[in-house]
């Protein structure tokens, strides 16, 4: 036995699911199974989850370990929020799809075990984050995710996918796709699709009150919009600055001087200017969105319409 194996008379209940899609999961499928008071799932579809999870809680399982990407934590957590509500069973995130922000933000290791999450579980740290729930304010369906973007993101995420799809993952996709947008937003014409935008009104707070805007560009049209309830971003990126909680940061216009600065306002940089040139960022407990475009949450495209994003319950996940 390695050093590493947990001792199976103390494991506890843990419920595994499994994304049968991401690109790292095969071989962890066959080591969850394997191991004893561990129930794994791996549903072909997203309508299975809420079936999967409800057997979970009827099990008791003391923590739900989620092998994917982002994407399949979003939709593991849009599913149990039915089942759930605010009462979730721990988490833990093993990262195992494409891009995998959340479990940067948590400090889970790249390459972590089905074993050390197990193990983890009743030795680990608790880090607790709040998801972003995403309400269709004429559908009524919600999403929850934990980052959410809009215009010139968009346009990245898509330029990401081609990325993946020459076989970078990760770190290699997200540097050399957000090398391209900045090029794209420097030289690029107003015609070109890195800078046209996506038409969108914007409302903060509980009283909805509009989000500022600069004279830039067109009014009815913002360059870019993201927001997030991540703490830690890859690379030590820090665009929200000092912000905490549901955080929102929007470019009015891909104004090229304003582009040249997008790395130092990626690292945390602050400045007076920045809001002058058409660069907003903000904390806040709600913010209502009228797209005219797709937005993307937690890597997938969802359709243009009104919705209203706010904090989630608070979610504990375990970490080494």
């Amino acid at each position: 036995m390695s050093p590493a194996t947990p001792q199976y008379s103390t494991l506890p209940r843990v419920g595994v699911i499994f994304n049968p899609r991401s690109h790292r999961n095969r071989q962890l499928c066959d080591e969850a199974a394997a191991l004893p008071g561990v129930s794994v799932a791996s549903p072909e579809k997203r309508g299975e989850l809420a079936a999967v999870l409800a057997g979970f809680a009827e099990e008791g399982v003391e923590c739900i370990a989620i092998s994917g990407g982002d994407g399949t934590v979003r939709d593991v957590l849009t599913a149990g929020m039915r089942v759930f509500g605010d009462r979730w069973p721990l988490l833990a995130v093993i990262p195992a799809g494409k891009t995998n922000a959340l479990s940067h933000d948590l400090g889970a290791p790249k390459h972590w075990t089905i074993q050390e999450a197990v193990a983890a579980v009743r030795d680990g740290k608790r880090v607790v984050r709040r998801p972003m729930i995403v309400r269709d304010v004429e559908g009524g369906g919600e999403l929850a995710g934990f980052v959410l973007g809009a215009g010139l993101f968009t346009v990245a995420v898509n330029a990401g996918q081609d990325a993946h799809r020459l076989g970078a993952f990760d770190g290699v996709a997200v540097v050399a796709t957000a090398l391209w947008g900045i090029a794209q937003g420097l030289f690029g014409s107003d015609h070109n699709h890195w800078r046209r935008g996506a038409p969108m009104r914007i409302r903060v707070g509980q009283e909805g009150r509009e989000l500022p805007r600069s004279a830039r560009g067109d009014p009815r049209r913002r360059g870019m919009l993201l927001a997030a309830t991540l703490e830690r971003f890859a690379f030590g990126i820090n665009p929200y600055g000092r912000l905490t909680g549901l955080k929102l940061a929007v470019m009015d216009h891909p104004r090229r001087r304003l582009m040249a600065m997008i790395p130092a306002v990626a690292w945390g940089w602050e400045s007076e200017w920045l809001e002058k040139a058409g660069l907003h960022r903000c904390s806040t407990d709600r913010i209502l969105l009228d797209l005219g475009d797709r937005f993307i949450l937690d890597g997938e495209a969802f359709p243009a319409g009104s919705y209203e994003l706010t904090e989630g319950p608070r979610l504990s996940f375990v970490v080494p």
